[in-house]
């Protein structure tokens, strides 16, 4: 048995992955409603994205799927992965797979950062509840700052979930910390085009390859 597939923490995920499941689906049935112009205004590189978390998408969860989730859970694992930044915690489902990956790989931290201050609250609760929170930080505010200081020398891991139109300036910030062989995960990478850009470009100094319609998987060389 491991952390993952152990109680508490299998169980609070059963129960975070139906609630998020929920609030996604009415989510979506809201933006369907909108004119295209109205949907383009709320996603995409050229989103405020202050707006859309803050007001639109305050109480929806925003969750990677159950298989980026165990994807995550696998990737740490197999690398011993010890410090792991998380760009766009919201209520803690991928940090819960992240912080478990760690706690099994015998310590280390998951740093996350959040800009909407009542998930911030209800992740670290979640991290309690699921056992794991010795194992992460979560702080709260714009990326942009949280992830710009007290970071480890060497990451080992990196999730991308927040902001698309961020994915590019925060990996440019992240990158000289990024070990040789550290690996980044981009959800909804098709969102992202300027990351892709940068992270698919020869002499990049990244390889990169899609993973389903939606996710990116690029490791630094």
């Amino acid at each position: 048995m491991t952390t993952l597939t152990s109680a508490p923490l299998s169980t609070l995920l059963q129960r975070l992955f139906a609630e998020a499941e929920q609030t996604e689906a009415a989510f979506r049935a809201e933006r369907a409603r909108l004119s295209p112009a109205e949907r383009a205004a709320r996603s995409g590189t050229s989103a405020d994205y202050k707006t859309l978390y803050l007001t639109h998408a305050k109480e929806v969860y925003l969750a990677v799927s159950r298989e980026t989730a165990t994807l995550l859970y696998m990737l740490g694992r197999s690398m011993k992965a010890r410090s792991v930044v998380e760009f766009g915690t919201s209520f803690g489902i991928s940090t819960l797979h992240l912080a478990a990956a760690v706690k099994d790989n015998g310590g280390g931290r998951v740093i996350g950062s959040e800009f909407e201050p009542s998930k911030v609250t209800r992740a670290r609760e979640n991290m309690v509840a699921g056992g794991v929170a010795d194992f992460v930080d979560i702080r709260a505010g714009d990326a942009l700052e949280t992830l710009s200081r007290d970071l480890p020398d060497a990451i080992d891991l990196v999730l991308l979930d927040g902001a698309k139109s961020l994915y590019a300036p925060v990996l440019a910030m992240l990158a000289p910390r990024l070990r040789s062989g550290a690996m980044i995960v981009a959800d909804n990478a098709d969102m992202s085009p300027d990351y892709l850009t940068v992270v698919r470009s020869p002499g990049s100094g990244y390889l990169s390859v899609p993973i389903g319609s939606d996710v990116d998987l690029t490791m630094k060389i």
